[in-house]
């Protein structure tokens, strides 16, 4: 009789613990709503697009004179691993036109946000770009042209294009095989990604200004009336986002995403 009980204790346990699964499973599987799906996502890219630009602006309005990339690199760099790091499975931490273009192409991302990212991303960097020069002073926003990307003669044109292909290259195919590529997914995207920056700027500062992005570009531009040499820093990152989404959707991604040879 014992024994009888004690199999009915067990087997209605292993039934509430199944139950229990599966009421699990179907929360899991709860289709997100719209709110979810759309709305959260560009909130965080507006915000994380206005604090990176906010603070990489402001680190190179208040960085003395001749001082050299250092602070800004450091600063844009520690600034991009936070904002992705509390973002990212938001809406996947882009606050870079280019990076969402190159994700949208190798899969990462529904094409339906694409125009609503950007506009979020352009807006968050005029936004950041205001904020900065609300908190620096009036002598170092004209002295530093508000913090545009700037290109210091025209001689230097085909260089700065190169600088910003290259790095823009290496920055978002960081993104794309961090953060979206299925077999090389790591959690230390952010880090990489952030490392790749500074990187970037500490190596191509001087001849570009190491932009990569067109809402870092924009929104200074903006602020300051600032337009020379401007479509360097959209046709340099665009052009870096369209190499990577050839490069992995023909050869680096799986099979998923592949193109060709799967």
């Amino acid at each position: 009789m014992a024994t009888f009980a004690k199999y009915v204790s067990e087997t209605e346990l292993q039934n509430m613990g199944s139950e229990s699964q599966e009421g699990l499973t179907a929360l899991e599987e709860e289709e997100p709503t719209v709110l979810e799906k759309y709305v959260q996502p560009c909130v965080a890219e507006l915000l994380g697009s206005t604090f990176f630009i906010f603070s990489g602006c402001l680190s190179v309005l208040v960085n003395p004179h001749n001082a050299g990339p250092l602070l800004p690199a450091l600063v844009h760099g520690f600034t991009l691993a936070s904002v992705i790091s509390v973002l990212g499975n938001v809406s996947g931490g882009h606050f870079n036109p280019a990076v969402t273009l190159s994700v949208v192409i190798c899969g990462g991302l529904t094409p339906i946000l694409l125009v609503p990212y950007w506009v979020c991303q352009l807006s968050g960097g005029m936004l950041g770009a205001l904020l900065a020069k609300g908190l620096a002073d009036q002598e170092s926003f004209i002295n530093h042209t508000g913090a545009a990307c700037m290109i210091d003669s025209g001689d230097l044109m085909a260089r700065a294009v190169g600088v910003e292909i290259v790095f823009s290259f290496l920055l978002i195919f960081t993104v794309v095989m961090g953060a979206v590529g299925e077999l090389s997914k790591t959690p230390l995207a952010p880090y990489s990604i952030a490392f790749v920056l500074t990187a970037g700027i500490l190596s191509g500062g001087n001849i570009s200004g190491s932009c990569l992005n067109p809402a870092r570009a924009l929104g200074p531009a903006v602020v300051a009336n600032y337009w020379d040499y401007h479509w360097v820093y959209w046709v340099g990152p665009l052009a870096g986002a369209l190499l990577v989404s050839l490069l992995y959707r023909f050869i680096l991604a799986g099979r998923s995403h592949r193109l060709f040879l799967k």
